[in-house]
């Protein structure tokens, strides 16, 4: 690390960048929100407003606009957008924090935020239960092959085993690919419906998985022996394709396969591919390798596959606490405080 890159990281955003004086129009801090989908950014400003900083909502997520539009901002609010190396360096000179609405940062150049020293946050905490009643969900209409049933009703057929054949969860193995907090909620609503819980989880201690009553498994032992799996990992270098052709075809034929993490985790094309041959036997999907996907995307047509829109975290209790959490860490930086999700540096 250069002289240079190490008095960056050395020093807090708060020292090598000095408020604004909040003199005159002079707002005391200028926060940029990038882009958002949401209604209002009412929690936002209810909660940032006081400490002097205006929002400023621009809506844009081309790298080369946004270079010139966060050129003075003191924190940057992010949805989807890319923070690339070219945003961070026309923000660096006064931005103190960045902060992504959501758990994955894959978005963030990381490596150039810390390079600059710009501290980035999360919000790691605000759809735990969401996502784990989404996935569950997901396995529970997997299993029970609830949108094939429900299309043969619409389509006129009654019949009382019209999907064959349907196996018990009672008893059937769930391999769940990640522990994090999402993977442990899954675990314990899966073993409410008596099912037997393996994870794939190289960081997660044995004392943590054993305090679950789950099991440890290697990745080939996890698809080898699975009759569920359910995918509860980041997207990194490491796991970019993870679930690809090669991991399909070590499943056991008929395997259960959901996914509500990071859709570049699942190589798609691998996917509908193990979906034809048998070798999943059903797929329950909240994320995609391309979002929206096109109109005729295979897997979203497929007959054994129900896709929802990115949307498992969703409650109007998480959509409120995604806002205030995320707002509360901008305070944070702002002030110079200790941030409570950095993820770099």
């Amino acid at each position: 690390m250069s002289d240079q890159d190490k008095s960056a990281t050395d020093t807090s955003p708060a020292d090598r960048h000095p408020a604004r004086t909040g003199r005159g129009d002079e707002p005391a801090f200028r926060v940029v929100v990038t882009d958002h989908a949401f209604p209002s950014l009412d929690a936002e400003r209810a909660l940032l407003e006081p400490l002097g900083a205006v929002i400023d909502d621009v809506q844009c997520r081309d790298p080369d606009e946004l270079a010139r539009l966060v050129r003075d901002a003191d924190a940057l609010l992010v949805q989807f957008a890319p923070i690339d190396a070219t945003v961070l360096e026309a923000a660096a000179a006064r931005c103190r924090v960045v902060v992504r609405y959501g758990i994955g940062v894959d978005n963030v150049d990381l490596d150039a935020a810390t390079r600059l020293g710009v501290p980035v946050s999360n919000v790691p905490d605000y759809a735990l239960d969401e996502v784990a009643d989404h996935a569950t969900a997901l396995l529970l209409s997997a299993a029970r092959k609830l949108p094939a049933v429900a299309a043969a009703v619409r389509s006129g057929r009654w019949e009382l085993s019209p999907e064959r054949p349907l196996r018990s969860l009672r008893g059937a193995t769930l391999g769940l690919a990640g522990f994090g907090a999402i993977g442990r909620r899954v675990a314990a609503r899966a073993q409410a419906f008596g099912m037997h819980v393996r994870a794939y989880d190289p960081f997660v201690t044995d004392a943590v998985l054993d305090a679950a009553g789950v099991a440890r498994a290697g990745f080939g032992e996890l698809l080898a022996n699975s009759d569920a799996i359910s995918v509860h990992l980041p997207l990194t270098d490491d796991t970019r394709g993870l679930f690809g052709a090669e991991a399909f075809a070590a499943l056991r034929p008929g395997t259960l396969f959901v996914n509500t993490s990071r859709g570049g985790v699942v190589d798609t094309a691998a996917l509908v591919a193990a979906l034809d041959d048998g070798r999943v036997g059903f797929a329950g999907l909240d994320v995609l390798e391309v979002e929206p996907p096109a109109s005729d995307a295979a897997i979203v047509h497929h007959p054994r596959a129900i896709v929802t829109s990115h949307c498992a975290w969703y409650t109007e209790e998480a959509l409120d606490r995604l806002k205030r959490h995320a707002a509360a860490e901008i305070a944070r930086g702002l002030r110079g405080e200790t941030l409570a999700y950095r993820v770099n540096g």
